[in-house]
């Protein structure tokens, strides 16, 4: 119940920065939503079916040095989770499309069972594949102040 709860929540999420989107624009922020959605259900067929192979991810803390992982480490964190996990955009991502590739930033935030625990900037770089658009790489900051609404 609560994992279709977060599900509608994600979807509905999604919808709002679509509108003033193209096409190419909306098909590059929903391959990040399915991203989140992907989180949120702790499915890793979900998160891998839009992530390249050898996707990376790096987060930048407020303290220390940037950290990077796999996409497959990512994902077997993700998905062995035991709680809730809920990422969403703040307000509409910016996206940048030049030919096949894609930028998408935004600002988001991070629910651990229901309850608040960070902010931050996601910067998504994508690519267009014969199958959609897929993550290359994921560079996103964490912050615990500043963060809209908290």
């Amino acid at each position: 119940m609560e994992t279709m709860r977060l599900l509608s929540t994600l979807f509905v999420c999604a919808l709002v920065p679509l509108f003033s989107q193209t096409s190419e624009e909306t098909d590059a922020v929903a391959a990040v939503q399915r991203a989140f959605s992907g989180m949120a259900a702790r499915d890793a067929t979900m998160i891998r079916a839009v992530m390249l192979p050898d996707a990376r991810l790096y987060s930048v803390r407020e303290e220390g040095s940037p950290a990077g992982s796999s996409m497959e480490d990512f994902v077997s964190r993700i998905a062995s989770s035991k709680e809730a996990l809920l990422e969403r955009f703040t307000r509409p991502p910016s996206v940048s499309i030049r030919g096949r590739m894609a930028q998408v930033w935004g600002e988001y935030e991070f629910l651990r069972d229901g309850k608040f625990t960070h902010c931050g900037v996601d910067s998504v770089s994508l690519f267009k594949t014969s199958e959609g658009w897929k993550i290359a790489a994921l560079v996103y900051t964490v912050e615990t102040t500043g963060c809209r609404g908290h």
